[in-house]
């Protein structure tokens, strides 16, 4: 699974990485600060399980914090996109291209409206007209590679409905899109309308979710209200990347304990910094309940992409692997998957050897076709 980071120069992209995965990139305030893409792991959270079966667990692929097990997932921040870019103007054609295999889109929308369409220093830019042109922007992207099939597609004598899902498979492969995600598009819209049919494919294939940054900037709020007031069909979330950055680094240094919403100080702390922390508990954690950051994350990867987390284990008795670490792995799959399948995801071997699985909760045993549910602990058995 893959998250990619979009959205026009300096609105805030690359201290949205940063403080998601806390690894250091150029950040800056002019266009296209981004050339190559910054790849790293974020990470999204759910109650861990440890406590409903009162254990101490031991991660090895997660971290558990207090109860919340922390799981990966990988990010990819790109250049900055602006209007046109799908003609190749800005760094348009590798911003898409580095887009391809990516399942679900944050795009980090400068708030404050302190910057033009191309990133540069303004006042009073309207947000909503981001959101517009950079859907815009990748509508057309897939519509040019839809138009290339087409064009294939007219080419042959005596094609059917089935040739052409075999000529968009092929073309569009490239973009991470299966086979059954365009029939299913095919069966709801007709591919000559190109613009509908393309729309239609690119948010299922490739939903975006709104990252309203920089909102603890005094022009944010406004503009804020006016993104929702006008995309209510999109999921627009409040986030400050800024503050997210403060915090680690302020963690990091041992200054203090910070944890979603709530932040303690426990080191030495003066003057500007002391009040920057203050600024920020008020006005960010306070108002808005969290930086909003890993709040993007966990609604892209379990709302909008539908996953769901399985523990895997050799012993559905002790809850451990075969090392006698407790609850070692967490696996985000896609809700749907049958045991069978996953079994494949943890290792081809064991995919090979699968004979079942054995429910660590009630004990029963699963047949391959079992769809695994939320929070499953479950014990693959293999032949010997």
């Amino acid at each position: 699974m893959q998250i990619g980071l979009v959205g026009k120069p300096s609105s805030g992209k690359s201290s949205f990485f940063k403080a998601a995965t806390m690894i250091d990139v150029d950040i800056a305030d002019y266009p296209f600060t981004t050339i190559k893409p910054n790849v790293g792991l974020g990470h999204v959270t759910k109650d861990c399980i440890c406590k409903e079966f009162g254990v101490e667990c031991n991660p090895n692929n997660s971290i558990c914090e207090e109860g919340k097990r922390l799981i990966p997932v990988k990010l990819i921040d790109v250049a900055g996109l602006v209007p046109d870019a799908h003609l190749g103007k800005g760094m348009g054609n590798q911003f898409l291209d580095d887009l391809r295999q990516a399942d679900c889109l944050i795009h980090i929308v400068d708030a404050s409206g302190l910057t033009d369409a191309e990133g540069k220093v303004t006042k009073n830019h309207d947000p909503s007209e981001d959101i517009k042109f950079l859907e815009r922007e990748i509508d057309l992207w897939f519509t040019e590679i839809i138009k290339r099939a087409l064009e294939k597609y007219k080419r042959k004598r005596r094609v059917t409905k089935v040739d052409l899902l075999d000529i968009l498979t092929d073309q569009l492969t490239g973009l991470g899109i299966v086979k059954g995600e365009i029939k299913e598009v095919m069966d709801k819209i007709d591919v000559k309308e190109t613009q509908k049919f393309t729309s239609y494919l690119r948010k299922m294939s490739k939903p975006i979710i709104i990252a309203a940054n920089k909102i603890d900037l005094p022009t944010s709020e406004e503009n804020y209200k006016e993104m929702i007031s006008n995309f209510p069909d999109l999921t627009i979330i409040p986030t400050s990347a800024a503050a997210e950055i403060a915090l680690k680094t302020a963690e990091k240094k041992s200054l203090i304990k910070y944890q979603e919403n709530k932040i303690e100080i426990i080191g030495d702390i003066e003057g500007k910094q002391k009040k920057g922390l203050e600024f920020i508990r008020e006005n960010v954690l306070k108002r808005r309940d969290s930086t909003g950051i890993r709040k993007c994350l966990n609604t892209s990867v379990f709302d909008v992409l539908d996953y769901i987390a399985v523990y895997p284990v050799a012993d559905a008795n002790k809850l451990t692997d075969k090392k006698g670490n407790i609850l070692p792995d967490t696996y985000l799959v896609k809700k749907g998957t049958k045991l069978k399948e996953f079994a494949f995801m943890i290792h081809s071997d064991i995919g090979e050897k699968f004979i079942g699985g054995l429910d660590a909760r009630k004990k029963i045993k699963l047949g391959a076709n079992y769809e695994l549910k939320d929070n499953d602990v479950i014990e693959i058995l293999t032949q010997n």
